[in-house]
């Protein structure tokens, strides 16, 4: 008899929702841990477990929250693919993106000044390969937090809304997903949403707004349901735990002291100089207060930062002021150049103010795609979008390693506002990997690399359907509820204000979205506003693009691979293979291509060389050959009978011409017309039912004369 994971857990609540059962349970599962939550959807089952440090952790000024997403294999019966490792390692770029979208709605519900360390990891126990794991584990996240005793101000809910029609489905499948034309995942609180994630094919602003309203409206049974299990549990609140120290007394010192100068320095200036500005500031603070017992360097740090924060934000809300002096819906100043560089196939410098991303297209053939494997799936992938962030690009010194968190999900975001204008795997039979360099950042370099992608991917000659743009929207708002959104945001605006909401799309729709923000939860007024004021950026975006490429490039460079596509019988697939490989590996050491073939029969061949590929295309037709009736062939006599002659058509495959069908006159003895290793033409007059080939010779005018 089965005995489910939740019956051995002592405390369980559970709901329905899009017509499957929703499962909290905890209890007698992981206790060390400072709390533990398993939720279950459906088949798909995760646990998430919450642990926080006994001891602060010095010399950090932000709050330790660690999210980890981890994927096991067994949980969908799967053996890791790879020969040689089956233990999962690093995780994989969307487990990472998980952890992130796990990571986004939880970390502004701490209170900041927290130095515990807090750690939530999120296991897939089982996965049914029908419900995504991803939104169910926010939900299970926020529960083991909400029960955990520690300062968090949820619950939060994961919500996925997809999108078929007009329809829009709550909680859809893997499936519904793929077919649909959205994939939106919603994080909300009863105050309104407090982050959102979304891939979508040119859907309008319209239809997303009224997505997100209903994944909240779903969310509220979630909700419920997570508050009624804390209700059960009666967590004990967790005291021993540091904060950094009050710092409201120094924070009026230093406003008395240094305000009108702060706020000079906020004034429109550069990045690099604003931040001088400041720095100096700060450090005639501590030192004017350095021996003042009651202020130690960091509180008057925090407390510096505090009052420049402030100032920012009365500028911008009551004065409508930004700190370069932009207007709140104004685009710093946009250049764009193109193919400037001479050996890639495609390339693109975007800079915007101080931010400026060049962004490089590759193309392969089919064989360079890349092999995803995954919990849930064995899939390839033919787009692949990499983004780099390297330290001099906020003027940095820093050791170079591997890509973080904040790489791989830009890289991803990039990935998905593009994909929906990427041409068919059938209409442009290439692989196609691009690379975002950031070479400067003052804000927003991700949808930076949206633009550079999508004029890369013009000059590489790609067929893209729509062009893409991007663009970062922010937000000022303050304890009375007055507001100011913000058009493409610099990182001052980013770090001081209370939301990051990137937006991409094409002149039709909303491609992708990404949502931060760091307050209680966001209204459908002020989304709306933000989507709306979004939509003129990308426009305006969009028409600075245009002046510089309208359209992609009717060549590929000369420098990309050549992409042929032949159609074969799938039963002669053997013959081009050959035994061992022995056949295909020679086409290609000797003619210098790439060459794929699929099941259905499609042969795919790359070169560069294009002498090379009309031989490698020429040598497969003559191993996959397959005459038809009624048309001519030259051919070459092999044998000779007292009834006919054999003549092969190509090697491997001949047929008979009878003696009755070698001339328009009667013919008394084969050799007299022809003999062993003569080139005649000959008409395929049938194929009978043993696959065997009736030839004539007659019937090709021209041939003979008449007798």
């Amino acid at each position: 008899m089965e005995t489910p994971i939740t019956s051995l857990t002592s405390v369980r609540v559970s709901t329905t929702l899009a017509g499957r059962t929703l499962t909290l349970s905890t209890g007698g599962i992981a206790e060390q841990a400072t709390a533990s939550v398993i939720a279950q959807y459906g088949e798909t089952v995760v646990l998430a477990t919450v642990t926080h440090g006994q001891e602060p952790r010095s010399g950090i000024d932000f709050f330790p929250l660690m999210v980890d997403f981890e994927e096991k294999f067994y949980a969908a019966g799967k053996i890791k693919g790879s020969r040689f490792i089956k233990r999962e390692g690093r995780p994989s770029d969307e487990a990472i993106l998980t952890s992130r979208l796990i990571d986004r709605p939880l970390r502004p519900l701490f209170p900041q000044t927290l130095r515990n360390d807090v750690q939530v990891i999120v296991s897939v126990l089982s996965a049914d390969l029908v419900n995504d794991p991803d939104q169910l584990a926010i939900t299970a996240a926020s529960s083991a937090l909400l029960i955990s005793g520690l300062p968090f101000e949820g619950p939060v809910a994961g919500m996925r809304i997809g999108k078929k029609g007009e329809a829009l489905i709550v909680n859809p499948t893997y499936q519904e997903v793929e077919e649909g034309e959205l994939d939106l995942v919603v994080a909300s609180r009863r105050e309104g949403i407090v982050m959102v994630e979304a891939g979508a094919k040119e859907v309008i602003e319209a239809k997303v707004i009224e997505a997100i309203n209903l994944a909240h409206r779903e969310s509220q049974p979630v909700l419920d349901l997570q508050t009624e299990l804390r209700e059960k549990v009666s967590p004990t609140e967790v005291t021993d735990l540091t904060y950094l120290p009050d710092t409201d007394v120094i924070e009026k010192e230093i406003e008395k002291t240094f305000g009108e100068r702060i706020r000079t320095a906020l004034v429109p200036q550069s990045k690099g100089a604003r931040n001088v500005t400041l720095d100096e500031l700060k450090e005639e603070a501590k030192e004017r207060w350095k021996s003042d017992e009651r202020f130690s360097k960091e509180v008057i740090e925090n407390g510096f930062t505090k009052v420049a924060a402030g100032t920012f934000r009365t500028l911008v809300i009551s004065e409508g002021k930004r700190p370069d002096g932009r207007a709140p819906h104004e685009i710093r100043p946009i250049s764009v150049a193109v193919g400037i560089l001479p050996r890639t196939h495609g390339s693109a410098l975007f800079t915007r103010g101080e931010t400026q991303v060049l962004t490089l297209t590759t193309l392969g053939s089919t064989s360079d795609e890349q092999i995803i494997d995954s919990m849930d799936s064995d899939t390839t992938k033919r787009y692949i979008h990499h983004y780099n962030f390297p330290p001099f690009s906020v003027g940095e010194t820093g050791v170079l390693r591997g890509p973080g968190r904040r790489e791989i999900g830009h890289g991803a975001l990039a990935e998905r506002a593009l994909i929906p204008v990427i041409p068919p795997r059938e209409e442009f039979p290439y692989t196609l990997r691009l690379v975002s360099e950031t070479l400067a950042s003052n804000g927003s370099s991700s949808m930076a690399s949206v633009c550079g992608s999508t004029l890369s991917l013009m000059d590489a000659g790609v067929p893209i359907k729509n062009m893409v743009s991007g663009v970062a929207m922010g937000l000022v708002i303050d304890k009375e509820g007055r507001y100011q959104v913000l058009t493409d945001i610099q990182g001052i605006e980013d770090h001081e204000g209370d939301m990051d909401f990137k937006v991409a799309g094409t002149e039709k729709g909303i491609t992708a979205l990404q949502l931060d923000i760091k307050v209680s939860g966001l209204t459908t007024e002020i989304l709306t506003h933000a989507l709306d004021q979004a939509q003129a950026g990308r426009l305006f975006i969009l028409g600075k693009m245009r002046e510089v490429i309208s359209a992609p490039r009717p060549e590929l460079s000369r420098y990309a691979p050549r992409i042929v596509s032949i159609k074969i019988n799938p039963a002669k697939i053997r013959n081009v293979i050959g035994r061992g490989g022995e056949t295909i590996n020679k086409i290609i050491a000797e003619t210098d291509v790439e060459i794929d073939i699929e099941d259905d029969g499609t042969v795919l061949i790359a070169s560069t060389n294009p002498q090379g590929s009309e031989r490698a295309i020429e040598w497969i037709k003559r191993l996959t050959f397959e005459p038809v009736a009624g048309e001519v062939y030259e051919g070459r006599v092999t044998r000779t009978m007292n009834f006919g002659a054999f003549v092969e058509l190509v090697p491997g495959i001949e047929g008979l011409v009878h003696i009755s069908e070698m001339a328009p006159f009667r013919v008394r003895a084969v050799e007299d017309v022809v003999k062993i290793g003569d080139v005649v033409k000959v008409k395929v007059v049938e194929v009978d039912s043993q696959g065997r080939y009736n030839l004539s010779m007659k019937q090709v005018p021209g041939t003979h004369p008449s007798k």
